[in-house]
């Protein structure tokens, strides 16, 4: 079991705080670093503390204990001068340090079995100052050898009372940094602002939090009340001083990781392993990411900026630097964990519908970059002894950009693995009716999706895949290219049909279709420019010049006298039935045929319709006007001349609706 998951064990008094230290050290094998070198180590600390005038300013109303022996504040006024002047050769008698020792052993024994230890009377800040006092008396006679042997029993004595104070100050910082069983429940459950909201067809987007207390720019929660806060710092400051800076920063460090690890719980984050994140099914492994990024964010936006501050507060002034060190290393501790999810998620099998949730992954990861930038430009301004913490803080900015970049490697060759789909689709079966080819209606959709992040995946390409003739924006070429394998892979489908008109109506279909969906799209557009959009406009009008040329100039050439019907004045009477019995079968067929295919847009169905209307009916009513007579009214007429003008422009109005249909189920 990781030794940061272990919440600290918790002691009420000095026995059974004995008895439970051993299986603490289990929670003190977090590596701090910095925290293990300096000053602070017990092995070296001062003998004169910076706060040790505060320390001589403390007073007891009591002179003497119940026994009636000297209390702490009548033997102050000798140890502070023992500690202040024995390198100058002052001394103390030996029994003078057994008395302090027993008078603040006492005091340690009345707290402990005190129901309120920190009461408004001042008795705990006292009991703190004796603590500091024999932590620092610890320590001058450990330095001194020659004192050490002088005063041996004595420096037994203190010691030995110096580590019952210390397990005392241990048990009351934990009973302080554990939340109450209220808070704990409270963190557990799930708010139902974090619910997961509707699905677009190819996005997941989470339903912004109700509660303004939720918005990113909300004040973080403070975790303790002030005067919690005042209590920690004051103990905080007495072991630090005293040489327990391990025992302390580990403590502290194991309490705000659970702390930060039920927050993140709270928010329905729960770590999962490498090989597990691999073998979720996509919709398993969006909503985990959806989570994911809502934790990550919590982390970074308020998270981070509420441990901040509360190290700050807890070691504050001459310990300020281990407060540093210690949200350093949390940060660290929990960033990391998460960046763990990051590189699973890259792991997994890529495919196209992953790439809007990876770049929100991507995005979340950026924007936390000048979160760590900011906090080390508060590190950069302090002294040199915190060095350590900068570095915790540099290592986490490295990791944070090599999370960065293997997400955004992991989107580009999503994206870029779009043109290999568009290849890989070489169906030789042909659309019916020529109608919009499905790999048109999901590319199109994938684009208008994916454009949504067009700087973000501006900002990929430029790091993941930089082309010379990629200009200034790689995204938008990479943009073009996709369009036009698409274009040519369209062109291959259209030769599948038989009909060179109706590939001309395919091809004018999935042209349109594209063109609407760019123009319908501001980021789309922006990114293609005009420029594609007149040369796909000039691609459709060749497409519709070459239908109208493949189905009507045979039957306008029907309609036309080319010195055939008529002869030196004479009309060729067989000639011009043959011409009406051919103009009516050709109209037939086509309204038989192109009454089947497909136009679906309503604009460019009426754009070939009335195209078609202009240049066919009125050819026709003139050819009508001047052949008509021909025939002798009645049976005859009716036999050759089946279609008025507005027949045909009936006809017209027919094609193109999916339906096919005859003149003979028309009449």
């Amino acid at each position: 079991m990781d030794s940061r998951s272990q919440a600290p064990l918790k002691s009420s008094s000095f026995s059974s705080a004995t008895t439970n230290k051993a299986a603490r050290e289990v929670d003190r094998n977090l590596s701090l670093g910095a925290l293990r070198h300096g000053d602070h180590d017990r092995r070296g600390a001062p003998a004169g503390a910076a706060t040790w005038e505060q320390i001589n300013e403390e007073g007891e109303e009591e002179e003497e204990d119940g026994s009636g022996e000297p209390g702490v504040s009548a033997l102050s006024g000798e140890i502070d001068a023992f500690i202040a002047g024995h390198d100058a050769g002052v001394s103390i008698p030996e029994a003078t340090l057994e008395k302090f020792a027993a008078a603040v052993e006492q005091e340690i024994a009345q707290s402990e079995n005190a129901r309120d230890k920190w009461a408004a009377d001042g008795k705990g800040e006292l009991l703190l100052a004796a603590i500091a006092r024999v932590g620092a008396l610890a320590s001058v006679l450990a330095k001194n050898t020659e004192a050490s042997a002088k005063y041996t029993s004595g420096a037994h004595r203190v010691t030995a009372v110096l580590q019952h104070a210390m397990s005392f100050l241990e048990d009351e910082f934990h009973a302080l940094l554990e939340p109450k069983a209220a808070d704990t429940c409270k963190l557990a459950r799930r708010p139902a602002s974090f619910e997961q909201g509707g699905h677009e067809a190819d996005r997941c987007v989470l339903r912004p939090p109700d509660n303004a207390a939720h918005s990113a720019h909300a004040e973080p929660t403070q975790p303790y009340p002030p005067e919690t806060v005042d209590r920690l710092r004051s103990i905080a400051d007495t072991m630090v001083g005293a040489g327990y800076v391990t025992e302390c920063t580990q403590m502290f460090l194991v309490a705000r990781r659970n702390a930060f690890d039920a927050s993140l719980r709270a928010l329905g984050y729960e770590k999962a392993s490498i090989d597990d994140v691999v073998r979720m099914t996509w919709e398993a492994l969006e909503t985990e990411i959806a989570t994911w990024i809502k934790a990550f964010r919590h982390t970074i936006r308020k998270g981070f900026t509420t441990e901040h501050d509360l190290c700050a507060h807890v070691f504050a002034g001459r310990h300020a630097s281990v407060g540093r060190a210690i949200f350093a290393d949390l940060a660290r501790c929990v960033m990391l964990n998460m960046l763990n999810f990051t590189e699973a998620v890259a792991m997994t099998k890529r495919s196209a519908e992953k790439l809007f949730k990876v770049l929100d992954m991507y995005e979340a990861i950026r924007d936390a970059s000048p979160v760590i930038d900011a906090f080390l430009s508060v590190s950069a301004n302090d002294e040199p002894a915190a060095g350590c913490n900068s570095d915790a803080l540099t290592d986490l900015k490295a990791e944070i950009a090599a999370a960065r970049s293997r997400i955004g490697e992991s989107a580009a060759s999503i994206f870029c693995e779009l043109e290999g789909s568009i290849r890989a689709d070489a169906g030789k079966q042909p659309v019916p009716g020529g109608a919009v080819h499905p790999l048109t209606r999901y590319v199109m959709n994938y684009l208008k999706y994916t454009c949504e992040y067009n700087s973000t995946l501006e900002q990929v390409f430029r790091e993941h895949r930089r082309r010379d003739d990629a200009g200034d924006n790689p995204f938008a070429a990479q943009l073009t290219d996709v369009m036009e394998l698409l274009n040519t892979n369209l062109e291959g489908k259209s030769r599948l049909y038989k009909d060179p008109a109706l590939s001309n109506i395919f091809l004018m279909n999935n042209g349109r279709y594209m063109l609407q969906k760019i123009r319908g799209s501001p980021e789309t557009n922006a990114m293609l420019g005009e420029t594609w959009a007149r040369k796909q406009s000039t691609n459709l009008r060749q497409y519709h010049k070459n239908y109208q040329r493949e189905t009507w100039n045979r039957v306008l050439t029907l309609l036309r006298d080319d010195g055939v019907l008529t002869v030196k004045g004479h009309v060729q009477k067989p000639q011009v039935k043959d011409r009406f019995k051919q103009f009516n079968s050709a109209m037939d067929e086509i309204h038989k045929t192109q009454g089947a295919w497909v136009v679906s847009d309503e604009q460019l169905q009426s754009e070939l319709r009335v195209s078609i209307a202009a240049v066919v009916v009125p050819a026709y009513r003139s050819f009508l006007g001047r052949f008509a007579q021909t025939f002798s009214a009645g049976r005859q007429t009716e036999k050759y001349i089946k279609l008025s003008g507005e027949d045909v422009e009936g006809i017209i109005d027919e094609l193109f609706d999916g339906n096919p249909s005859s003149m003979t189920r028309r009449r």
